[in-house]
């Protein structure tokens, strides 16, 4: 069996260099202003009797751009900040796959959906960007799965498999199945597509039997109370711009104004419900963080496909609390029994607070486009809203939630294959992962100060050996 190295001085500069060098290139052959960003703006405006520039789509886009942007770089990068020896690596690394992503996802977006064919060019604006970054952060919450385990030479082609991934299901879905609401790609199915692809990968090259010992160290690398606020800082920056993320992209006017009604009604409910489960699970009814950091933002996920429609706010209400308990429990129960019975390690819980609720997206998505009557929407909005006069002409209100559930099926079928695909890639050994007993340490791929001996690492690891053998509750400080 092939040594593990984690020496990465001429593997990551080398694809570093190599990828952006051919992300110049193809945004030098592919990638131009649209006509809002260009400088003949002037001369559209007179072309298209637009009388101000305050009507150029930037000034509707940007501030939910922003809110979007500020999630993905600090609200998932810091959301993975809970291991004291793990800092540098969560948000480092989140950053890096961010910023390699976005010039990934504007190339597979721009040709799966702006490409114009009288050109051959991509043209992009402010809905671009937003696009973008919806597209990588569905690769930035895979990584919390993987979380400490991984090279930095392993997320890069992570982030390229899986952007791809994403652009083409999201295709399908938008231009062959004609599935509402997938103008929000932060929602159910493709999250639900992402859950299916990181079990697959997780099984085939995480999992090994000497993990046992990373596992018990795992425990200890913790991060302490008096810097919890800090990783929560994460969870709170996501918390506060959902709305803004499942609406960033609707439609001007009402749809925009109901999909961050709906999700910050969820996502206010999912609260509460979360709290009352975290501390009926224990048995001196107190909270566990872990829960109130993750389970809390299950609500802004379980509304997202349905977030424009009528649901009501009620109705999200309802979705937040039946996610707060679902996500809790899965936290509580389902993590232990999917690493101890199918060999599953899921750093973050992703499964339980994407996963789930985006299965749960799916399912309240479909029934409530089944549902839509005139007598909620009008007939004009009804019309509108389902697109019944244009692409979906011909389709019945029941026909679009078949097709809705139909593109979950897609998603979780398209989930299985390009999994399998990204678990073999990544399973090769020569992209510098760590040694198991080396995971969830930032000085294997960083520069850290004050860090331990080689000496001192192995009579830790002697001691976490002789502590997980013994069954002991051995505290290491």
């Amino acid at each position: 069996k092939m040594e593990k190295s984690t020496n990465l001085r001429w593997r990551l500069p080398l694809i570093c260099f190599l990828w952006e060098i051919i992300m110049i290139i193809l945004f030098g052959v592919f990638i131009r202003y649209d006509e809002e960003s260009d400088a003949h703006w002037v001369e559209f405006k007179k072309e298209n009797n637009i009388t101000s520039d305050i009507e150029n789509d930037f000034y509707f886009r940007y501030p939910s751009f922003q809110d979007v942007h500020v999630m993905v770089f600090i609200g998932f990068g810091f959301l993975m900040t809970f291991m004291k020896r793990y800092g540098y690596g969560a948000v480092g690394f989140n950053f890096l796959m961010a910023a390699f992503g976005i010039q990934w996802s504007l190339l597979m977006q721009g040709w799966f959906h702006s490409l114009d064919y009288s050109d051959g060019k991509i043209k992009i604006g402010v809905e671009s960007l937003i696009n973008a970054d919806f597209c990588t952060a569905s690769t930035l919450i895979a990584y919390g799965a993987v979380l400490g385990k991984v090279s930095p030479v392993q997320l890069l082609i992570m982030t390229l498999v899986q952007c791809t991934c994403f652009a083409v299901n999201e295709y399908i879905l938008l231009n062959l199945l004609l599935v509402r609401n997938f103008t929000i790609p932060a929602q159910s199915l493709l999250l639900f597509f992402f859950l299916i692809i990181l079990f697959i990968f997780l099984h085939l090259f995480i999992y090994q039997p000497s993990f046992i010992i990373t596992k018990v160290l795992n425990n200890f690398v913790l991060i302490k109370n008096s810097l919890a606020a800090w990783f929560s800082i994460g969870t709170i920056f996501l918390w506060v711009f959902w709305p803004s993320f499942n609406s960033a992209i609707s439609n001007h006017g009402d749809a925009q104004h109901r999909a961050a009604i709906n999700t910050y009604c969820s996502l206010a409910a999912c609260v509460l419900t979360t709290v009352a489960m975290s501390s009926l699970y224990e048995r001196k009814g107190k909270l566990d963080m872990v829960h109130i950091q993750n389970a809390t933002l299950a609500g802004g996920v379980a509304v997202g496909t349905a977030a424009e429609m009528m649901m009501s706010p009620y109705g999200a209400l309802i979705v937040g609390f039946i996610c707060g308990i679902i996500s809790t429990t899965g936290f509580y129960f389902l993590m232990p029994f999917l690493e101890s019975k199918l060999k599953i390690q899921d750093t973050c819980g992703v499964h339980n607070l994407h996963g789930i609720p985006g299965l749960i997206a799916g399912i309240v998505g479909a029934v409530t486009a089944a549902s839509a009557t005139e007598g909620v929407y009008s007939r004009q909005g009804l019309t509108n809203f389902f697109d019944l006069e244009g692409k979906n002409e011909g389709r019945s209100i029941s026909q679009q939630g078949g097709f809705q559930a139909a593109g979950m099926c897609v998603s979780i079928a398209f989930g299985v294959v390009a999994g399998t695909i990204v678990g073999l890639v990544l399973k090769l050994p020569f992209w510098g992962d760590p040694a198991d007993d080396c995971c969830f340490e930032d000085e294997v791929y960083w520069k850290v100060s004050g860090q331990n001996t080689p000496g001192e690492w192995e009579l830790l690891r002697k001691q976490l050996r002789l502590g997980w053998k013994e069954g002991g509750d051995t505290v290491f400080t």
